[in-house]
């Protein structure tokens, strides 16, 4: 039996990128015969990673820097695909010492049009960058977007959920890592009113005060705040059963998006010029695109540099859900 290809795939930075990591290991795993496929990231992100059937063994970043090279050089790979592109994966693919290909960063057009508004990105989209990235082991995009696998046990059951929630509902991820990607809370609330329609709010436990707040300014069982009740992958299977989704720029975004979901993208200091918007599925973006001030960051910031997030404050809600006029039987 002939030696498998060991190749090793590095993207440790958030929920989200890892995500946008799938349409490679798929490609990879479908199109380089007789390929094993490694992964490394952090353990916050092993629920990701963990049950995607291409995988063929996981690498975590626990601490030490050095245990984790120490092990990944044991199983001297054939290549390395670096998604990140950082100081920490560059000591990682020297310490390794083997063939690597790393995606390109844009780092100068994005300090451009952060610090001068000088728009030269293409908007290509990361995905697509990744993509480029192995392009030279002859790696070819299969336009399938990308994947997200929920084991049965992280299935969540209709009945597990409200009455008012079972027959159908819209999801909004009301998360967002910081502050200048999330709406205010008066905001959330008057989102939640335009909608009106059942609403299941995720996120985490660090979003459940603010989801019970909604649901005490809205009343009426028409919110049911799930942040904090639930795993990724349990949220996860709650925006699989959405009709649609509401989300800030975060990592339950690019999830629905694996779903094929229809996402109403709502942004603030980012911009989805940086390449990060919903892929491969159709999406409307709600942002205030008449400022002069944003993108204020490439990943956003704890609080608005000019003092008025006037991004978010003043976002128009002009959007129709016609995803709603019909009853969805599940």
């Amino acid at each position: 039996m002939a030696t498998p290809v060991k190749v090793l795939i590095l993207q440790l930075a958030s929920i989200g990128d890892v995500v946008l990591t799938s349409p490679v290991v798929r490609c990879l795993k479908q199109q380089l015969p007789n390929v094993a496929i490694h992964f490394c990231t952090r353990p916050d992100y092993q629920s990701i990673v963990a049950y995607n059937p291409h995988i063929t063994e996981l690498h975590y970043l626990d601490g030490s820097l050095y245990a984790l090279i120490r092990e990944l050089r044991a199983q001297r790979f054939d290549y390395v695909i670096d998604l990140q592109n950082t100081f920490v994966t560059d000591l990682i693919k020297m310490a390794l010492g083997v063939r690597s290909y790393s995606v390109e960063k844009q780092t100068v057009r994005q300090w451009l049009y952060r610090c001068w508004k000088v728009n030269a990105l293409s908007e290509q989209h990361i995905v697509d960058r990744y993509l480029a990235a192995v392009q030279p082991l002859g790696i070819e995009n299969d336009g399938r977007g990308l994947d997200y696998f929920i084991p049965y046990k992280d299935e969540v059951e209709v009945n597990w959920l409200p009455d008012t929630h079972q027959n159908d509902f819209v999801a909004y991820a009301i998360g967002g890592q910081h502050v200048t990607r999330r709406l205010p809370l008066l905001r959330m609330i008057e989102l939640c009113l335009k909608i009106n329609y059942p609403i299941v709010l995720l996120g985490d436990k660090q979003d459940r005060k603010v989801g019970d707040e909604i649901v005490r300014a809205i009343g009426n069982g028409q919110i049911y705040n799930a942040c904090g009740h639930y795993n990724l992958n349990q949220s996860a299977s709650l925006l699989q059963r959405a009709r649609v989704v509401f989300s800030h720029d975060t990592g339950l975004m690019h999830i629905a998006a694996a779903f094929g979901k229809k996402i109403y993208s709502i942004w603030g200091s980012t911009t989805p010029q940086f390449g990060f918007y919903p892929y491969k599925t159709s999406h409307v973006r709600l942002e205030n695109s008449s400022l002069g001030c944003r993108p204020c960051s490439a990943t956003s910031l704890d609080s608005c540099p000019m003092k008025h997030f006037k991004c978010m404050n003043n976002l128009p809600f002009d959007f129709d859900v016609k995803e709603l006029q019909t009853k969805k039987n599940f």
